[in-house]
């Protein structure tokens, strides 16, 4: 299966990307690098017998690949245009996931934020440095004291 997940890599590599590097993984799996583009793709054997997962991700600054951001099971008897469909959807996913924010959609999410905060008044916020003592510590510190109190009270009226 590894001699044709890697035939399969190199035919669906020359139609997708006229720059690229073809290796093998570890796993067993094959990934093909367009640098160029900043994406990969991965090959590997699927759980299922003639079947493939493929696999696709960014490739960071620096050459570093980060996780896969979406994958597909395919037959590995589907021809190259069948796989190098799938592997153009599975790119545009990925290129989805890393499209630039603009202005209108960060100022969309602080504005969803601050509606989320203005909803729930109780709950922590990410980051906060320190801790307190809540509400609900401070009633049961309050009520051990009392029975503490209590007890010795007791203790000293008896005769």
């Amino acid at each position: 299966m590894n001699g044709q997940l890697r035939d399969a890599a190199t035919e669906l590599a020359a139609v997708l990307w006229r720059e690229h590097t073809v290796y093998r993984e570890r796993s067993g799996g094959v990934v093909i690098r367009g640098e160029h583009v900043k994406r990969w793709i991965s090959l590997a054997p699927a759980g299922g017998r003639d079947e493939i997962l493929l696999r696709a991700g960014r490739i960071l600054d620096g050459g570093t690949t980060a996780p896969a951001r979406s994958e597909a099971v395919m037959p590995l008897t589907a021809g190259t245009a069948e796989l190098a469909a799938a592997c153009r959807r599975l790119l545009a996913e990925t290129a989805a996931d890393a499209a630039p924010r603009t202005a209108a959609a960060v100022a969309g999410k602080r504005r969803k934020a601050a509606r989320t905060r203005t909803r729930r008044p109780g709950a922590r916020r990410a980051g906060r440095g320190t801790r307190h003592t809540g509400a609900g510590s401070w009633i049961v510190l309050l009520c051990l004291a009392s029975v503490v109190a209590y007890h010795l009270w007791s203790v000293r009226a008896m005769p």
